[in-house]
């Protein structure tokens, strides 16, 4: 790994659940959560923002056990934050870099035991961009795994600029078609002309963001189903 002037504790802040169920009586927070090791392909996040998804707390429940890594877990997909270690083969990003992803490549096959409701995680770079400077780290943080799903989705079915598209709220029949979408920071880096322009905006609920400490109270307010927008927890901790 490459060497910085930042220093990386080897223990740090986490909700953590240690077996499947009801996210309000399996998540804890813990403060002797090991930070995790770099690959060689990876850089370690400080993260300063996290949004939730439904796969969270499906997965928290023990709706993709067979194909998850094994508890002890850190949830959290969506992530911003700051570089603060590099691996040995990173290219093209730097300590100190703004940046944000969904850490899981595969939102549904071995996701990471420590995810992004954490102080740091460690993502591979393949998987960030750098976060447009005219968004917030909560807006960034509530973008990744939703955004890129609906870009996959539209590429897909070959959606023109000449075609109409109808959103609907739920497994619909053939011809609609089902995927898991793959997370790419190249799909984040083509989004942000967009992004920058304020052509596409992120959507944040009115009742965040929630602060780190209120972790459980987000996941609630999340599964009641009535969210406007992303939840997202911030701040993680203060911007170095």
């Amino acid at each position: 790994m490459s060497s910085s002037t930042v220093t990386v504790p080897t223990k740090m802040k986490g909700w953590v659940y240690s077996e499947y169920g009801d996210p309000a009586q399996v998540l804890k927070l813990e403060s002797e959560v090991p930070v995790p090791d770099v690959k060689e392909d990876q850089v370690l996040v400080k993260v300063v923002a996290a949004a939730l998804n439904l796969l969270d707390y499906k997965r928290m429940e023990g709706a993709i056990k067979a194909t998850d890594s094994s508890p002890p877990t850190v949830p959290g997909y969506d992530v911003a934050g700051v570089v603060v270690e590099l691996g040995s083969k990173v290219k093209n990003l730097q300590v100190g870099d703004e940046v944000y992803g969904n850490i899981n490549e595969a939102a549904l096959l071995q996701p990471k035991k420590y995810g992004s409701l954490a102080e740091y995680t460690a993502v591979e770079e393949k998987l960030l961009a750098l976060k447009p400077q005219n968004l917030s780290f909560a807006e960034a943080a509530s973008l990744p795994l939703a955004i890129e799903t609906a870009l996959e989705g539209l590429e897909k079915v070959g959606l023109t600029s000449e075609m109409s598209i109808l959103v609907l709220g739920g497994a619909v029949p053939p011809p609609a078609s089902w995927f898991v979408v793959t997370s790419k920071g190249s799909a984040l880096e083509k989004l942000k002309p967009y992004l920058e322009s304020g052509e596409v905006k992120p959507l944040i609920d009115p009742n965040g963001p929630f602060p780190f400490s209120q972790t459980l109270e987000a996941f609630s307010h999340l599964m009641t189903g009535r969210a406007t927008g992303k939840v997202v927890v911030h701040p993680l901790i203060y911007i170095l």
